[in-house]
């Protein structure tokens, strides 16, 4: 079983430290299995959040043996990192823990060294303060959370919720982490927060904006051969203004847009199906296997077989 530790530290955020508890505690496998098992650590057998005190079942050793390691935001986000801690989390990464921060939890996260030559994010208004304090970080204000595969950061406090609902789909698949979505009664790819765009294999989907009815004729159409003149045929409008709308509501291209949906519905075919990767190729809109292969491997960073045995 995936064993996440959630880390407690003095001034923790009770919403960002509740989030990962709760959204883990209840994610089930499809057999009804728990999908993790979660424990909460701290230097100490107390902390003091504020608001009430905390008294964790774990210490520090609790990071020891996690598969992964979650840093909630705390109201003293320039506090000193005690070395303990900083030892704790660099050891933990030296193991090939992956290692996810919720909103100000970047704050010490970053103090570790571990985010060095990264790019990272933290809460809106923090955002100029830990480019301040860490240059070494690119900072990016404006998304909800960065995945740098063993490093995740995230945005403010709700943020914490898509950033684990993330990690979820890749531990265990689509299917898993919508049940996990529907339980805390959110959508998978949230609309809201800094940006609407999401970094790595998101396709975002702005419900309710000007673009949605040529994005739902998008996915519906992903095995059709696709030029932009097409889209911008069946928007109304030219490609000039498409390509510009497209920038301004989903931070991409219309073709970038069409690429990420194409990988992400051939991710859930793998999941759920036992269709030759050719046949999937072509449900997808590629016109070759060894086109969609390449495209497949860029985006996941592993390929059509890979991906499927690792949900097998």
């Amino acid at each position: 079983m995936h064993t996440v530790a959630v880390l407690a530290l003095d001034q923790v955020i009770p919403f960002d430290l509740s989030t990962p508890i709760e959204v883990f505690t209840r994610t089930r496998l499809p057999d009804g299995r728990p999908a993790y098992q979660v424990r909460v650590c701290a230097e100490r057998p107390e902390i003091d959040t504020g608001s009430f005190v905390l008294r964790a079942h774990w210490g520090l050793d609790g990071l020891r043996g996690a598969d992964t390691v979650i840093v909630p935001g705390t109201a003293a986000p320039e506090a000193p990192l005690p070395s303990a801690v900083r030892d704790a989390l660099r050891a933990a990464a030296g193991d090939g823990t992956r290692i996810a921060s919720i909103c100000s939890g970047t704050f010490p996260l970053a103090a570790t060294g571990l985010l060095d030559g990264l790019r990272a994010t933290t809460h809106w208004a923090a955002a100029d303060l830990l480019a301040a304090l860490h240059p070494e970080i690119e900072v990016d204000p404006g998304v909800l959370y960065v995945d740098n595969g063993q490093f995740l950061t995230s945005a403010g406090a709700a943020a914490g919720l898509d950033l684990c609902l993330h990690m979820i789909r890749r531990d265990h698949g689509s299917a898993v982490a919508a049940d996990a979505a529907r339980l805390s009664v959110m959508p998978l790819e949230r609309e809201g927060g800094q940006a609407q765009f999401i970094l790595h294999d998101h396709a975002p989907a702005p419900q309710g904006s000007a673009l949605e009815p040529v994005l739902t004729w998008l996915r519906e159409n992903l095995g059709r051969d696709l030029c932009l003149a097409d889209i911008a045929a069946h928007a109304g409008t030219s490609t000039r203004t498409l390509i510009r709308r497209f920038r301004e509501q989903t931070g991409t291209t219309p073709l970038q847009w069409l690429h990420r949906a194409r990988i992400r519905q051939a991710q859930h075919l793998l999941e759920t199906t036992q269709h030759p990767v050719e046949r999937i190729a072509g449900q997808v809109g590629f016109g070759s296997p060894t086109a969609f292969r390449d495209r497949f491997k860029r985006t996941t960073g592993v390929s059509p077989y890979a991906y499927r045995r690792s949900f097998s």
